[in-house]
């Protein structure tokens, strides 16, 4: 094995290869040895190095310029040099179009999933829960769990169906990529852009979570409108890693999802050899303490939208191909009101998981770190009895709203359940008894007054 010994930041070498640079979809330079970066154009006939100038375009060509996403890769084997790929069956990750087998209006809710089976990475410890739309057709999500006992070994991963979000449940991930190193821990999230190849090592024992596959528009910043200039998730705390590279002859065994189809080739040398790159195509990560929280300071809790990371917009404004949601520590201010969330019916589809603590409207004890829930489109569902209970009686005093973190994937188009939501033994049957116990208090004579 032939590895250099500089694999780490820009213009210098460093011994800490975690370093970031901070915005959302700026255009980065970054390069890991001294004049990497070609300067006055992109591919000169001879580069330094000797290295081989690669364009991944997350857009089409010709797209607006504000949303046009692509970045220039100076690497030193081009990604054209590997094996012909080899068609592999996977019967537990899943993807678009899904069955109409499990489709139902019921309110699902799942118990955490247990610790994987021993050696068991990242990606073989993937398991789907629900989905929507066709990967084929870049519309719609999937929605899985992860769970690892080990690190990715000489493989890694490329998805060329859609955007990968991952949320760290429990334990730690460093996942190396073609532009950098990325480490994240719970109450972080990484997103890992369509194309691009990675791999994800533990930081610890084991590591489980929860994993976004996005196959429409690439994620953004929600717009702000009447919010102004500074509240939810700021640019300035997104962060991308700086060019690492390693100079190896290894073999490494490249796993590819296409089309929702799993394909493998092999590489005769490491597919993170790019010493330098520039663009705004790059995957990122965020702390999720970073948001700037919006909350009521009057009355009634305000719609779920107000807590929005990212969205995948569709093409129509106000509908959303799939946003990612969050509900941090806040504080609870409102006059004269009901403070939990309300119940509602929505004509949005919305998975919700927990990262950590109690969720303010399921304080009975069924939604746990780790699980998960899902109400469909138009199913009635809000805060268990006992969120009720306390809500009609509480002092509506300022109240810190702590030890707490979850988060929704909420999506325009019905989440379809895979068989092993319904049948994997973590589907809690009893999920509707958490809302039996709320007796009418209906009294014609009492005019609240």
């Amino acid at each position: 094995m032939k590895k250099t010994k500089r694999q780490s930041a820009s213009k210098k070498e460093v011994t800490d290869p975690f370093h970031y640079m901070t915005g959302f979809g700026n255009h980065f330079s970054t390069e890991a040895l001294p004049n990497a970066l070609p300067v006055g154009q992109n591919s000169p006939q001879e580069l330094s190095y000797g290295l081989i100038a690669e364009q991944l375009s997350g857009t089409g060509f010709t797209a607006k310029r504000h949303e046009n996403q692509r970045s220039w890769l100076y690497r030193i084997h081009p990604s054209v040099k590997q094996s012909p790929y080899e068609p592999v069956v996977s019967e537990i990750w899943e993807s678009g179009p899904f069955s109409d087998t499990w489709l139902t209006p019921e309110r699902l809710r799942w118990n955490p999933q247990p610790p994987t089976e021993p050696r068991c990475d990242f990606i073989s410890g993937i398991r789907t829960v629900a989905g929507n739309g066709d990967a084929s057709m870049r519309q719609g999500s999937a929605i899985h769990l992860y769970s690892a006992s080990q690190s990715m070994e000489k493989r890694c991963f490329c998805n060329a169906d859609g955007d990968l979000l991952i949320i760290p449940q429990d334990g730690g991930l460093s996942i190396d990529t073609e532009f950098g190193r990325l480490q994240i821990k719970p109450t972080e999230i990484a997103v890992i852009q369509r194309g691009i190849k990675f791999r994800v090592s533990l930081l610890g024992p084991q590591a489980s979570g929860y994993l976004l596959e996005n196959y429409g528009n690439p994620f953004r910043l929600p717009d702000l409108g009447p919010i102004g200039a500074n509240g939810l998730a700021n640019p300035r705390d997104f962060n991308t890693p700086v060019a690492w590279f390693e100079d190896s002859n290894e073999p490494t065994q490249l796993l590819t999802k296409f089309g929702g189809h799993f394909f493998t080739c092999n590489l005769d040398h490491s597919p993170f050899d790019v010493v330098a790159w520039h663009g705004n195509y790059a995957p990122y990560k965020y702390d999720l303490k970073t948001f700037n929280t919006i909350n009521t300071v009057s009355f009634d809790h305000p719609d779920p939208s107000i807590f929005t990371v990212l969205t995948s917009p569709l093409d129509h404004e106000g509908l959303a191909n799939v946003d990612f949601v969050i509900f941090p520590p806040r504080w609870m201010v409102a006059e004269n009101t009901f403070r939990p969330p309300w119940f509602h019916r929505n004509i949005m589809s919305e998975y919700m998981g927990l990262i950590e603590g109690v969720y303010d409207a399921k304080p009975d004890g069924g939604f746990l770190p780790g699980g998960g829930s899902l109400h469909n489109c138009m199913s009635p569902h809000g805060p268990d009895g006992t969120a009720v209970e306390d809500a009609t009686k509480t002092k509506l005093t300022p109240q810190k709203q702590e030890n707490t973190l979850a988060f929704m994937f909420e999506s325009s188009f019905l989440y379809k359940p895979t068989a092993f939501a319904i049948n994997g033994g973590l589907r809690q049957e009893n999920y509707t008894d958490c809302w039996q116990n709320i007796s009418p208090t209906f009294d014609a004579a009492n005019t609240g007054k």
